[in-house]
């Protein structure tokens, strides 16, 4: 049985959270959607629009993850419907670690590829190097952070980058 694209919650409709997403990460993203959403009332409160914009980002990185936003998960992502996915994945799991935790690029695939994540391994790279460069995160190999353009062979890990 395919499962259903929407739910109903008091009347109104919203999408379905991708069945496809593992439970592991599932938990993480919807922790850190909950967080962010929490942040958010506190920041209304404190009138800080600096820090409540950034929970908004927050919030939207772990919907678009969590295929509640974007491009509808059931459906064949074009390839900036699949990056902004990624993109996402990397900065909610790697929020919800944040700040000693540090995310793999397949913790991100899996996250978001279904079945087929080892082929997004390469994209997840691609993705995180493109975040380095734009100073989100720190892209590391035995807790080194590397240069974004330099060619990484081996192992990495991702985790925001220190603020």
């Amino acid at each position: 049985m395919e499962a259903p694209h929407f739910i109903e919650i008091d009347g109104r409709r919203w999408r379905a959270t991708d069945p496809s997403i593992p439970d592991a990460f599932r938990k993480e993203l919807v922790d850190e959607l909950m967080r962010a959403r929490r942040a958010i009332g506190v920041l209304i409160k404190a009138g800080d629009d600096e820090l409540l914009a950034d929970a908004r980002r927050q919030v939207s990185a772990a919907k678009i993850a969590l295929g509640e936003r974007g491009e509808p998960w059931w459906d064949e992502p074009s390839v900036e419907g699949r990056r902004q996915r990624i993109e996402a994945a990397i900065l909610a799991l790697a929020g919800h670690r944040a700040p000693e935790g540090t995310i793999c690029p397949s913790d991100a695939a899996r996250a978001i590829g279904g079945a087929q994540w080892r082929s997004l391994v390469p994209a997840v790279r691609d993705v995180a190097r493109d975040l380095a460069r734009a100073g989100q995160v720190q892209v590391t190999q035995g807790g080194t952070p590397l240069d974004p353009d330099a060619d990484w062979k081996g192992p990495v890990r991702i985790r925001l980058t220190p603020s």
